[in-house]
């Protein structure tokens, strides 16, 4: 038996976009006989930025914003004997448009 990986990695600002995103993925995935399906969750990049409100006078007043980076990555296992159109149909998946997301595949040397 050969076995694949394919690695989608996801990353959102909204938290609650890339969750439903990864049950889109699982249920569209569910169709297909697959090896094995895994969610990693992923550490949040947070980036905090500082402004000054005015900009010549009294530097104690300051504002700060943050963005924050949510990440998750789905490890897909198949055996690639059987399964030649899986890599088309999660290319092809209509997620919502504040997620992105990168298809790795890896084959077996």
């Amino acid at each position: 038996m050969v076995n694949s990986k394919i690695r989608v990695r996801l990353e959102s600002f909204n938290h609650e976009l890339l969750n439903s995103s990864c049950n889109k993925m699982m249920n569209l995935l569910q169709t297909i006989e697959l090896n094995s399906v895994g969610i990693v969750k992923l550490p949040t990049k947070k980036r905090i930025y500082c402004v000054l409100r005015s900009p010549h006078v009294d530097k104690d007043s300051r504002e700060h914003f943050e963005v924050r980076t949510h990440k998750r990555i789905l490890e897909i296992y198949y055996n690639s004997e059987n399964n030649d159109n899986l890599f088309e149909l999660l290319s092809n998946a209509d997620l919502p448009s504040g997620v992105f997301y990168k298809l790795a595949v890896s084959n077996p040397s």
